[in-house]
């Protein structure tokens, strides 16, 4: 039998410019966010029994070292890197530590404190993980640097080519998040952008006329999430703030991410599909349940794909929605109402802790400004290429 799985308690830090905050160095952006999460929960560190903490850019054991500033008790850490999805891969972990029975409490934090402009390889003396996508993607679309916007820049040409979809759709989803961020207050970037200042930004990836603005900015950051047992919940009385996990799957590559030999399942849209039928299966809903999501727009491009493989359209129908209106307010779904990557910012290790942190505030009715009306089931979604794609649906627990 397995248990039930809730959050408890959430909390992040405004997402900042890299070295925008002087001397805010990751011990600080973990014991803020540790710290809200806990308060939020109405707990005490110490009934924390283990914790899983996310960061790609820092040393072995810095895990430990941040999350030390919220206590010294000696419970299980383990540190966890899995590129942009690693928040969301702790929280699964933890979700998974009481699911099976094994804590009653446990915690998933993440941070990063990112170096300012296109994201490099940490170590030049040994093999690229991403170097097998890489040279896949080579043998269909011309390469160009940086190569995270030409990976992703060149499946939205490629659905261009197939489906007509235009490079104003993409500037369209950039508008969009940056609209929704003005009302949040974590966000990186808080200003509205017209469709014409986004497309006339500084061009990153020209075959997609992709420019500055329709890319996540490098950001420095924390969130953290406290996840509990029901019997847990009942026993301090948590069940009318806390959100149950209903549905989670975390998916890696497939063979067809090669074998298909297109460029949407080399940035990973077959993961994300995979993942998000296991979550509709074990929660028991299907798109047209859902009310609001988070979802990975590291890239313009990615977030229409994400549509398709989220199933909220058929294959190579992303564009549509966004001429119906349907992914903002008063549409069918509020996606990223956050602002999402693109304008709330980016640090790897703290997306997926962020996206839960919006979607429990949303369910609980305390997003302010940005409360979608009536979100009753809400959905995230995390990708990192390498790679790993993490579903994760909550609905509050009084359902």
């Amino acid at each position: 039998m397995t248990e039930r799985v809730f959050v408890i308690g959430v909390g992040m830090t405004k997402f900042e410019k890299p070295g925008r905050r002087e001397g805010w160095d990751y011990p600080a952006m973990a014991a803020e966010s540790g710290i809200k999460a806990l308060d939020d929960a109405g707990i005490r560190y110490e009934q924390v029994q283990e914790a899983y903490v996310g960061y790609c850019y820092g040393d072995s054991t810095a895990g430990q070292r941040g999350i030390y500033e919220l206590g010294l008790t000696g419970i299980p850490v383990a540190n966890v890197n899995n590129n942009c999805s690693t928040g969301s891969t702790a929280l699964y972990l933890a979700a998974r530590a009481i699911r099976g029975g094994l804590s009653d409490c446990a915690m998933a934090l993440g941070f990063e404190k990112m170096q300012s402009g296109s994201l490099e390889a940490g170590y030049t003396d040994r093999e690229q993980p991403l170097i097998r996508h890489i040279e896949a993607l080579a043998q269909l679309r011309e390469f160009a640097m940086p190569v995270a916007p030409w990976m992703f820049g060149a499946a939205g040409v490629e659905h261009m080519e197939n489906y007509g979809s235009t490079p104003e759709h993409f500037a369209k989803i950039a508008e969009k998040n940056h609209r929704h961020s003005v009302n949040n207050p974590y966000a990186q970037f808080q200003s509205p952008y017209t469709l014409e200042e986004i497309q006339n930004a500084k061009m990153v990836y020209e075959p997609l006329q992709m420019t500055r603005l329709q890319c996540s900015p490098t950001s420095d950051g924390s969130g953290a999430a406290v996840l509990a047992s029901e019997r847990f919940v009942e026993e301090h009385d948590l069940g009318d703030r806390a959100v149950e996990i209903v549905g989670q799957a975390m998916v890696t590559d497939l063979e067809s991410t090669f074998g298909t030999k297109t460029a949407r399942s080399l940035v990973g849209v077959d993961m994300s599909a995979a993942a998000a039928r296991k979550v509709y299966a074990q929660a028991g809903i299907g798109p047209a349940d859902i009310d609001v999501i988070e979802l990975h727009d590291c890239f313009a491009p990615n977030e229409l794909l994400t549509y398709e493989a989220l199933g909220l359209c058929g294959e190579g129908e992303g564009h549509t929605l966004i001429d119906a209106g349907e992914t903002t307010y008063g549409g069918r779904w509020v996606v990223n109402p956050s602002g999402g990557l693109i304008s709330k910012g980016h640090p790897l290790g703290a997306t997926g802790l962020a996206q839960c942190a919006e979607l429990t505030w949303q369910l609980r009715g305390d997003a302010d400004a940005r409360q979608v009306d009536g979100a009753r089931i809400a959905l995230a979604h995390n990708i990192g290429l390498g790679g790993a794609a993490v579903v994760t649906a909550y609905r509050p627990a009084d359902r």
